[in-house]
């Protein structure tokens, strides 16, 4: 087991470092100079070039990798060009929302895929199963921003249980702040939660037709019990990814969602900072949310092993 955490850790090391290069050159080719930007269409030239001296704009772009790198390597995320304050604590108090709404989200949509996944495959072909693989396609097809706004329509304008958008701030009490992420939080957790029940009702299906679950069966275990004793444990596998990948998701792909109820998260920074040509935080805030992808990957690799000791003797 060592040696196969070592070996992904190298692994996520290279990841990292190849992933910040493309990071940082994608976001330096993007045309505009955030200091024209900032000063305007009819700022003077000797303006412009004493603001890029005074962002650091004015160096080689290889020396302000090395810096942006270093700098992060150290919790140093540079300072804003627009706010004027540090990256890291933007990221920080963003994170405060973000990251909360996307495990909200996620224990959500594992709380609803893993019955409905395992109900299905004990009932297939038959009515239970129809009507859950149903729902489950209507769940992916619909788009999470309409089924947000839906959701608003409902709960918040025509039966009030709910606010409109908005964050009240984890000061103002634990339950202020869990009902304002509710919503936000079903929006993006119904789409996740149709694949992971689809994912886990095929695994299951898969798992039933092997041998051990038949000698299983030979030695006396009902169906139901031989689907709870070998078959959940042994179909988690694939359902591990999907959980990993919807994580890193949820956490990095909530724009629109933040969007539609004003929540000030990370995907709302993003858009604010690609908006003001704010190159610093766009690329911190990427950098970060790779970080959480490839992090989550290498930790879903961990959970593999130790649910499978055999792909630990293939690597």
């Amino acid at each position: 087991m060592l040696r196969y955490t070592l070996k992904r850790l190298i692994s996520l090391g290279v990841s990292l470092a190849v992933a910040s290069l493309v990071i940082f050159l994608v976001v330096e080719v993007a045309p505009g100079d955030p200091a024209a930007f900032m000063l305007g269409i009819n700022a003077e030239p000797e303006a412009v070039a004493a603001l890029r001296a005074e962002l650091g704009l004015d160096v080689p772009k290889w020396q302000r990798y090395l810096d942006w790198v270093g700098g992060m390597a150290t919790g140093d995320f540079g300072t804003s060009y627009t706010y004027r304050t540090p990256v890291a604590e933007m990221i920080a108090e963003r994170l405060q929302v973000s990251l909360p709404l996307a495990l909200y989200a996620l224990a959500l949509s594992t709380a609803l895929a893993f019955p409905a996944g395992i109900y299905a495959a004990a009932r297939r072909g038959r009515a239970g199963d129809l009507a859950v693989m149903g729902a489950t396609q209507l769940g992916i097809a619909v788009p999470n921003f309409w089924f947000a706004m839906m959701l608003v329509l409902l709960f918040s304008i025509t039966l009030g249980w709910f606010g409109a958008g908005g964050f009240p701030g984890w000061e103002a009490g634990l339950w202020p702040g869990l009902k304002a992420l509710t919503l936000p939080a079903v929006a993006l957790a119904l789409p996740q939660a149709a694949i992971l029940a689809r994912v886990m009702r095929s695994s299951l299906i898969e798992i039933m037709g092997e041998d051990f679950m038949r000698t299983a069966r030979a030695k006396g275990l009902t169906r139901r019990q031989a689907l709870w004793r070998h078959g959940v444990r042994n179909a988690l596998i694939p359902v591990l990814t999907i959980i990993g990948l919807q994580f890193a998701f949820l956490l990095a792909g909530a724009i629109i969602i933040e969007q539609v109820f004003y929540l000030p998260g990370l995907g709302r920074l993003i858009f604010q900072s690609i908006s003001a040509r704010d190159l610093i935080v766009v690329e911190s805030v990427v950098m970060l949310l790779v970080f959480a992808v490839i992090v989550v990957n290498f930790l879903v690799d961990l959970a593999y092993a130790a649910v499978d000791p055999r792909l630990r003797r293939r690597t």
